[in-house]
C-alpha cells in the first residue's frame, strides 16, 4: 500500500478497457446487488445509462428492461473499476486508466460529471444525458490525445501536494483538480476539439479529480489484495442498500451489513427524510488513507459536510486507532506533517469498536432527483466481525 504508484496513462472506452465488460452489462458501486433490491439513486443511474446507451427511449422502457432480466449487473470492483455514488459504468462510457507500475495492478473510473443533478446521484433528465454525451464523446477523446502528448501523469504526487493545500481528495478535490488542470492545460490548448469548453469545465468542476483519486486508491489497494491470512481491508464500498468490505486474506468474499445513513448538511428544501443511505465506491479513498482519514488536512470541508474544524482533526486522530501504518507520502500539515492513517485492520476495528469514517455525498432516495447534501457516515461494525470470524476460521483458530 505504501510503495504503490498511480500513473494516469490513458482514457479509453469501458468496453475496451475493462475485463469482462460487454453486451448489455452495467457495473455498479458496492457489493453485488440485483434490480429488485437496488435503491432509488442506483435505479435512476441504471435508467440513465440505458438512455445514454440507446437501449431504451424512455425512463419507463429502461426500468422495464432492467426488471425483465435483460441486463447483467456486476460490481465495479470485480472489473478493475470503481464508481462514485451509484457508480454505474456502461460499455460506451469512457474511463481513466490508472496504473500501479510498482506492482502491475490497474484500475479505472469514469469522468466526473460535477455536482447536483448527475447520473452518479441517480438523475437522468435530458441535461444529464447531454452532459454524458459530451463528456464521453468529446472531452474523453480530447483528454486521451492530451495524455499522449503529455505522457503519464503521476497522481500520487498530485495527491500528496493537494493534501498540503486543503484537500482530502474525496469530498474536497479543489486543489487536486487545479493541479491537474494546470499540468494538462498547455497540452489541452493545442489539442483538437472544443478546447475552451474543456478548460472551462475543468475550472468549474472542483470534484473532477475525485474519480482519479478513487482509481489511484483502487490500483494501490488491489496490489495488496489476496495475501493469505492478512486482516487488512482492501475495499470499503456501498450500493445504497448494503455496505460491504473486502479483506486481503479472504479473496473475492464480501462481508456486508445494511448501508448507514449519512449525517451532514442538506441543500435548501431537503432533509434526512429525503436521504438515501450511503452509497458509492468512493470510500476506496478512505481505505487508502485519504478522504475522512485525511480530514484534518481539509478544515474547509466542514462547511460542506457540517461540523467544526476540530471535528476534522478528531476524526483523523481516531482513524489512527484502527490502522497499522502511516503514509510516507501523504502528509497532514495540521498534525505536524504526520502521515495519514493507512491499513485498516479488522482486528483493531473489532477490538476498539471504532469503525472507519467516510466523507461522502448524500443522494435523494428517489430515482431521478440527484444530490441533496453531503456529510459523514460510519461503517457498520457487523461487516468487520463477520470478516474476522472468516479469517479466524480459515486459519483454524475459530
Amino acid at each position: 500500500m505504501l510503495e504503490g504508484t498511480a500513473h494516469l496513462t490513458d482514457v479509453r472506452l469501458a468496453r475496451e478497457a475493462l475485463p469482462g465488460l460487454g453486451g448489455r452489462m452495467l457495473l455498479h458501486a458496492g457489493p453485488p446487488i440485483g434490480w429488485p433490491r437496488m435503491c432509488g439513486p442506483l435505479r435512476g443511474a441504471v435508467i440513465g445509462a440505458c438512455l445514454f446507451e440507446g437501449w431504451a427511449a424512455t425512463a419507463e422502457e429502461a426500468a422495464a428492461l432492467a426488471a425483465s432480466g435483460a441486463l447483467a449487473f456486476a460490481p465495479c470492483h470485480h472489473h478493475e473499476a470503481v464508481g462514485p455514488m451509484a457508480g454505474v459504468i456502461s460499455p460506451s462510457m469512457a474511463v481513466f486508466v490508472v496504473e500501479n507500475r510498482r506492482f502491475g495492478s490497474r484500475a479505472h473510473a469514469t469522468l466526473n460529471e460535477g455536482l447536483g443533478r448527475v447520473l452518479r446521484m441517480g438523475a437522468y433528465d435530458p441535461s444529464v444525458i447531454e452532459r454524458l454525451r459530451w463528456l464521453n464523446r468529446e472531452l474523453a477523446p480530447l483528454l486521451a490525445e492530451t495524455l499522449r502528448r503529455s505522457g503519464p501523469l503521476d497522481l500520487k504526487s498530485l495527491i500528496a501536494q493537494a493534501l498540503t493545500m486543503g484537500d482530502e481528495v474525496h469530498n474536497r478535490s479543489k486543489a487536486a483538480t487545479a493541479l491537474l488542470a494546470r499540468t494538462l492545460a498547455p497540452h489541452i490548448a493545442v489539442s483538437r476539439g472544443d478546447v475552451a469548453r474543456a478548460l472551462t469545465f475543468l475550472a468549474d468542476t472542483d470534484h473532477f479529480f475525485l474519480n482519479l483519486s478513487m482509481a489511484a486508491a483502487k490500483a494501490t489497494l488491489d496490489a495488496a489484495h489476496g495475501i493469505p491470512g492478512s486482516t487488512l481491508v482492501t475495499a470499503l464500498a456501498r450500493n445504497g442498500t448494503d455496505f460491504g468490505i473486502r479483506v486481503s486474506g479472504t479473496g473475492r468474499t464480501w462481508f456486508t451489513a445494511p448501508a448507514p445513513q449519512v449525517k451532514g448538511l442538506y441543500f435548501p428544501g431537503y432533509g434526512p427524510e429525503d436521504a438515501n443511505p450511503d452509497l458509492g465506491d468512493s470510500a476506496i479513498t478512505e481505505t487508502a488513507g485519504l478522504g475522512a482519514f485525511a480530514l484534518a488536512a481539509a478544515p474547509a470541508i466542514v462547511q460542506f459536510v457540517g461540523g467544526t474544524a476540530r471535528l476534522a482533526v478528531e476524526t483523523t486522530e481516531l482513524m489512527y486507532e484502527i490502522t497499522v501504518g502511516e503514509h510516507g507520502a501523504f502528509k497532514i500539515p495540521a498534525l505536524d506533517f504526520r502521515g495519514t492513517p493507512i491499513g485498516i485492520d479488522i482486528r483493531k476495528v473489532v477490538e476498539t469498536g471504532i469503525t472507519p469514517a467516510i466523507d461522502t455525498g448524500i443522494a435523494h432516495r428517489e430515482p431521478g432527483v440527484g444530490q441533496i447534501g453531503a456529510g459523514l457516515a460510519w461503517a457498520p461494525l457487523e461487516c468487520f466481525t463477520q470478516a474476522l470470524d472468516a479469517v479466524a476460521h480459515a486459519q483454524g483458530v475459530a
